[in-house]
Formats: structure tokens, sequence, C-alpha cells
């Protein structure tokens, strides 16, 4: 296999279901350097059994923040990776009844090291960039619609992602969008367990 599958898992020890840190097995010698992004039949042989129907990339200044984003009426999941620079990048499950609901993960995405991570329908997601610049690129599960945008505030306390514990001495650069995006409501209506939205459209 090419891939190495991770799980990944709460601070309080908790499985985030479908949630996946991936490493690549990367091959390089003096002339640069080979790996499979993505490969079906590992994929599938994993358990992650998705159809991708959209790849985006984007480029993005040392502080820039993107997110908390999600879709609603036609949910993604997404296969992210940096492809140079280094950025956080960061899920929130947002399904309703998972035993992760509200949580979040962060892990850093290398374009040396080339790790990736997945991240399924019912997530919001965003990242931050650590260097100078980062060019971020991201598979998806189903088409970009802009009128299912959704968001939450990229602060929330109550989700209480630590930005600034990663990188202190940067300022996060938002867009006029980003910053305004509603607070977390711990007793709201987001996604079921599959990643379908249920909440108000």
């Amino acid at each position: 296999m090419a891939f190495e599958f991770k799980k990944c898992v709460s601070s309080d020890g908790k499985t985030f279901e479908g949630l996946y840190e991936i490493q690549p097995k990367v091959f390089g010698d003096a002339r640069g350097y080979f790996f499979e992004v993505y490969s079906e039949k590992d994929f599938f042989e994993a358990g992650l059994k998705m159809k991708f129907v959209q790849d985006n990339q984007s480029s993005s200044s040392k502080g820039v923040l993107r997110g908390l984003h999600f879709q609603t009426r036609h949910p993604q999941g997404k296969l992210v990776r940096a492809v140079s620079g280094r950025v956080f990048d960061v899920a929130v499950d947002l399904r309703n009844g998972s035993d992760t609901f509200g949580k979040y993960y962060g892990v850093i995405l290398d374009g040396e090291k080339q790790n990736q991570f997945y991240i399924p329908e019912g997530f919001a997601h965003g990242f931050y960039v650590l260097s100078e610049s980062a060019v971020f690129a991201y598979k998806c599960t189903d088409f970009y619609d802009p009128k299912g945008e959704g968001g939450l505030m990229w602060n929330d306390p109550t989700i209480g992602i630590d930005w600034k514990g990663v990188a202190p001495e940067i300022e996060p650069l938002l867009s006029e969008k980003d910053g305004k995006h509603p607070a977390f409501d711990l007793d709201g209506k987001y996604f079921d367990l599959n990643g379908k939205w249920i909440g108000a459209q």
C-alpha cells in the first residue's frame, strides 16, 4: 500500500469517525521525488470509499486564515494537502449525535512531508498559513454550491481552536466574510451522522 492511514483522536480520547491523517510513501533521490497523491484501490481498502468530483487549489500568504467553512445543500468531503509551504489545518465535527460533536482536530500539513488530511461530510474546515506562502489543494466529493455556503466563527470560544498556539508570532488575516460567521451553537442542528444537513436553510 502506498499510504499510511491514521485515525484522528480527540484530546479526551474519542475517535473522530471518518477523519484521517494520511501519509503517502514518498520516493526521493538526488533528482527529486515521486509519490501517489491518491489511489482509489488503497483508499477503498482502508474503508474510504468516497468519489471525488472536483479538485481545487489556492495560494495564500503568511498569516492568512480561511474558515471555518461548510456546505449545507451539497456537503463536501475533502482530501486536503499543502502542495508547498506549511498550514495548520482544522476540522470541526458538526454531526449531531457524534461522540466528537463540537470538538476539533488540527494537523500541520507540510509541503515537504506531503502529508494529507481527509475530512468527511459533516465537518467545518479551515486552515492557517504558517510559512511565507502556501499552495493548498483539495479534492472534493461534491461540487461547490455558492447558495449552500455555511460557516462558523473562526475563534469561537466553545470550540476553542488554539490557532495562536501553533504560531504565536503571526497575526491572523481574514476575509470580511470569514470575520462575520456566526458562533457555534452547542444545542443547534447541523448535520446528521452521515454528513447530511439537518439544520435550518
